[in-house]
């Protein structure tokens, strides 16, 4: 069987393109595309519509005009495209390098992110694809042959989310999507929650893929164990209220812990949440836990960030 024929790239609105014009200096240069289509090039009356042509067509066309107004007699015209913004991909959120990715056909979502030099550490395992304006007819019916496997939420299919965890450990192809220029990927990033007061490490601790579900009692494994002198029994979960709700914005909601009986079996686990914080009084200055709990408010400053 032959192979299909290769899709000649479209020149698109905002394109930069490379147009060199053979003994011709002043022509020979780089081009944006307007928004609205045209290029101009220097010494041509009118200005050429440029968008929706092929690199080939659009050569042909400035050759013509060159020829038609009598500037060149033989013109030897070629064009290359050297920035594509329809045409890209925007890698964004919790990778090492975030950026716009230019890319010509299609490409996948692994590619992207090894473009992209992989995950942050503060990485939450899941990235959010949202798709671009173009429509490619290679999609249409693609949700009918891959079933209700197909990892998407949002209306009309605009916005897929995908499992990074599960994608890296089973490379399973239905994870890995299929991208196209204008698609935009965002890695979000995970929570902290903090342990403060009388632990071995404290500080604060990223919610990665491996750190999910957090609960208090793996928090308090992740500071390394209370002191000899903590309170355990004392122990508050600090919740910083951004929203406003209750008492206001900048106040904080706190919930005691029993945690003495958590280590000992009496009584169940706790789950954690991002920007939570677990204070762990110590019984050396009782009067100094009002004060670290206010801190711990304001923690997200000047707190060791434990990522490992």
């Amino acid at each position: 069987m032959t192979p299909p024929a290769p899709v000649d790239y479209v020149i698109s609105p905002d394109d930069v393109l490379d147009v060199a014009v053979f003994d011709v200096a002043e022509m020979s240069r780089s081009y944006r595309v307007s928004p609205g289509g045209l290029i101009t090039v220097p010494l041509l009356q009118h200005p050429i519509a440029a968008a929706g042509l092929t690199t080939d067509q659009l050569a042909r066309t400035i050759a013509e005009r060159l020829r038609a107004d009598g500037l060149v007699n033989d013109p030897h015209v070629t064009v290359e495209v050297k920035e594509s913004r329809l045409n890209s991909v925007t890698v964004a959120g919790a990778v090492k390098k975030p950026q716009i990715y230019p890319i010509f056909g299609s490409t996948t979502l692994l590619d992207v992110l090894a473009q992209a030099e992989g995950l942050a550490d503060d990485a939450s395992g899941v990235a959010v694809v949202t798709r671009g304006n173009t429509v490619f007819p290679a999609q249409a019916g693609a949700s009918d042959r891959e079933g209700s496997d197909q990892p998407t939420a949002g209306a009309g299919a605009n916005v897929q989310v995908v499992d990074l965890k599960r994608l890296m450990a089973t490379n399973d192809p239905r994870l890995n999507l299929e991208l196209h220029g204008g698609d935009r990927v965002t890695v979000e990033h995970a929570g902290v929650v903090y342990v403060v007061g009388a632990v071995n490490r404290p500080g604060g601790f990223v919610l990665n893929s491996e750190r999910q579900p957090m609960t208090v009692l793996k928090a308090v494994a992740l500071a390394e164990d209370l002191k000899p002198t903590a309170i355990g029994n004392k122990a508050m979960i600090v919740h910083p209220n951004f929203s406003g709700a209750g008492g206001g914005a900048g106040s904080e909601e706190e919930a005691p812990v029993k945690l003495n009986d958590m280590l000992a079996g009496r009584a169940p686990d706790q789950p954690m949440h991002a920007n939570e914080i677990l204070f762990i009084p110590d019984s050396k200055g009782k009067q100094a836990m009002r004060r670290a709990a206010e801190a711990a408010v304001q923690i997200t400053t000047g707190v060791i960030i434990w990522r490992r």
